[in-house]
């Protein structure tokens, strides 16, 4: 069979779920609308943290770098998707491709391990408050985020390089939103079984690790708040908590499916609209999840707004 790839010149056809669904337009003003909300929300929550010093902790630089991520992952996704849609014109190229697939890699594994050092500055914050500026100070938290940021990169430029070192055969069509390693792996002239175990060990890895680290600091986040004294510390730490919870929710539900179950258990149209979920839906949720109900961000968010936009 024919090899393809060998040239800069050649490239893919991203066939994501705009192509397939049955109102495109309709959705791609729905995902047009979503980014501009991603845009618009992570940016305001990453201004708030960075404009207002009651917010300069440990916690809430851990959400800056949460919004960052997801902004930065929103965009290496969704503007793509749009105009490829609206010029009528799926291609990618081969170094675009691998582009695409190591920034994914890059922010979506960098935000799997910062869910699991924000589920662990809760844990400290509500079982051992006396400690907390001990265990999460400054130092303990900037080697929490660069940890992420250089594991993830790591990780992402190992499985790039592996990915795009097949030969990919005469059908260029990539059924998915997205150049990812499971779509990709599929237009491989060669046998990609072995790769395919280790994306499939080091998937369960990196998601699953962290996870048990999340299910064990609210396990013991939920022991101590049962036996709180003050219902008003009680609700605060559940409110707090509850909003993490739903984000780790959306978030490793749709990496696990993608990346943890067998690939003959899932079709391709069910890995775009999984791609769609995490890739844009998630990042525009997330900001709104974490800020609507903390008064401390949303009260940020009043005194900047009466500051530089709204002055009396």
């Amino acid at each position: 069979m024919e090899h393809w790839n060998s040239t800069l010149g050649s490239g893919f056809l991203l066939m994501g779920i705009l192509k397939d669904s049955g109102t495109p337009e309709l959705l791609c003003a729905t995902i047009s609308a979503l980014y501009l909300l991603a845009l618009t929300s992570n940016g305001l929550l990453l201004l708030v943290i960075t404009k207002d010093v009651r917010l300069h902790v440990p916690m809430y630089l851990l959400l800056g770098q949460l919004s960052l991520m997801d902004l930065l992952f929103t965009s290496v996704v969704t503007p793509k998707a749009l105009v490829d849609f609206l010029r009528s014109e799926p291609t990618i190229s081969f170094g675009g491709c691998a582009l695409q697939m190591f920034l994914a890699l890059s922010l979506g594994g960098g935000e799997d391990l910062l869910l699991a050092f924000m589920a662990y500055d809760r844990y400290v914050a509500i079982c051992h408050p006396l400690n907390y500026m001990v265990l999460m100070s400054p130092r303990v938290c900037w080697l929490m985020v660069a940890t992420s940021w250089m594991l993830a990169f790591l990780s992402a430029l190992g499985h790039t390089l592996y990915t795009m070192h097949y030969p990919f055969c005469m059908s260029r069509e990539i059924r998915h939103l997205l150049c990812e390693i499971p779509p990709l792996l599929k237009l491989a002239c060669a046998d990609t079984s072995r790769y395919q175990l280790m994306v499939y060990v080091t998937g369960v890895t990196f998601l699953l690790l962290p996870l048990f680290v999340i299910v064990t600091s609210y396990t013991l986040i939920l022991f101590t708040v049962l036996h709180m004294p003050s219902n008003e510390g009680r609700q605060k730490a559940l409110v707090t908590c509850s909003s993490h919870l739903t984000v780790v929710g959306m978030f490793y539900g749709a990496a696990t499916f993608m990346y943890v179950l067998p690939s003959s258990l899932h079709s391709p149209k069910q890995d775009n609209i999984i791609s769609l979920f995490y890739t844009i839906v998630t990042p525009a949720l997330n900001p709104l999840i974490y800020s609507l109900r903390n008064k401390e961000v949303m009260g940020a968010l009043r005194r900047l707004l009466g500051k530089y936009i709204l002055p009396t």
